[in-house]
């Protein structure tokens, strides 16, 4: 009996088995064929109509520094709103206003980001930069400064302590400066006083504005978007615009829709592509890059000039002659003889363009040259945009 009941287990145990087995190839089988780490969220190609930050920036006077404020009789302006604040606090200056010669006092600019839907009352950070002479900000103090926006009405009043990461050290004969002394941070410096008067939750209409304008994301979106809703609300206006209309059973809830449109994920889509930076020899290629069949030879004509000078003098204890300089130059030519002509298939990769121009023993100034003369030949397929 007991037999009996080992064998009826391993049975069932085998029918759960392949039961198991069969729902794992199916979980494989559904599983989508091309890469994943190609597609993006559209929370991250792309932003909500009002969904935005605003810039800020406001003019003040930072005190308490240790004698490495303005100049006053240098920055005019530092003197100017020094006198026009004390005399706001009921300070009169018209007697010394000429005397007052204070190193404690610097101007400065104020900037801050308002952060989208930020309420009244909510504090942000705010960067303060030196706008006179002032050698350092460590130690200052920032004064009560109005943040406009570019509407010029006051979001934001800054006020505190100023961090600054830099210094700077100075003695008779070697001064030491990390960083920049000169810009500082108020941490939470910043209170919102004016909101923003935009209602997300009355849109009926919202523009998908994509940060890469594209044709085909732009197409891509739209479909992902009426997949997911199961109705056509969405269209592509142009390369840059998505014009989602909000369906009638989902128009009271605005913020909930969106939350689950910005975690769909498309395959974004890009023009061919490569961006060179003369200054600095840097090259960025794009996955879409393609040639033509070409030949390509480089060689540089390299001429090594190398002075050594010698020094030329007359012998021990002689009467005449003098001591002096001689130059020795050697020159040194180097055609790059061993350079041959590459042949480069048409519709290569990007890895075998690469490996193609390396196999030249190139560097990245003279791959530059290369990539605009494949360009003007006509036989690079992609743009090339130089910083």
């Amino acid at each position: 009996m007991i037999a009996a009941t080992a064998s009826r287990l391993r049975c069932r145990l085998s029918f759960a088995g392949r039961r198991i087995l069969a729902f794992l190839l199916a979980a494989l089988l559904a599983l989508p064929a091309g890469p994943v780490e190609a597609r993006s969220r559209i929370k991250d190609i792309a932003d909500f109509e009002g969904v935005r930050q605003n810039m800020l920036v406001g003019y003040g006077l930072v005190i308490g520094l240790n004698a490495t404020g303005d100049t006053l009789n240098r920055s005019g302006f530092t003197q100017q709103s020094l006198i026009g604040m004390l005399e706001r606090l009921g300070v009169n200056t018209r007697d010394i206003s000429s005397t007052v010669n204070t190193r404690n006092v610097a101007a400065v600019m104020v900037t801050a980001t308002l952060p989208a839907f930020a309420r009244q009352g909510t504090r942000i950070d705010v960067s303060v930069g030196a706008l006179g002479d002032a050698s350092s900000l460590l130690g200052g103090t920032l004064l009560v400064t109005p943040l406009l926006g570019a509407d010029g009405e006051v979001y934001t009043v800054a006020q505190g302590p100023i961090a600054v990461s830099g210094f700077s050290a100075s003695g008779g004969g070697q001064s030491v400066t990390k960083g920049i002394p000169t810009a500082g941070r108020i941490a939470n410096g910043g209170i919102v006083e004016r909101e923003l008067g935009f209602q997300l939750a009355s849109l009926r209409s919202v523009n998908i504005s994509l940060r890469n304008p594209d044709l085909t994301t732009a197409r891509r979106i739209a479909q992902a978007i009426n997949t997911a809703l199961g109705t056509a609300t969405a269209r592509p206006v142009d390369p840059g615009t998505v014009l989602l209309s909000l369906p009638e059973n989902r128009q009271n809830d605005v913020v909930s829709l969106l939350t689950d449109i910005e975690q769909l994920t498309v395959e974004p889509d890009s023009i061919a592509k490569v961006v060179i930076d003369e200054r600095s020899g840097t090259i960025v290629m794009g996955e879409s890059v393609r040639i033509s069949t070409v030949a390509i030879a480089q060689g540089n004509l390299t001429i090594r000039i190398t002075e050594t000078p010698q020094v030329s003098q007359p012998n021990a204890f002689s009467s005449t002659g003098t001591t002096t300089t001689v130059n020795r130059t050697n020159i040194e030519i180097d055609e790059n003889n061993q350079r041959r002509l590459a042949v480069l298939p048409g519709s290569v990769t990007l890895q075998e363009l690469v490996n193609g121009l390396n196999a030249l023993g190139i560097g990245p100034r003279d791959m530059i040259a290369i990539l605009q003369a494949i360009k003007a030949a006509g036989a690079l397929q992609a743009e090339i945009e130089v910083l």
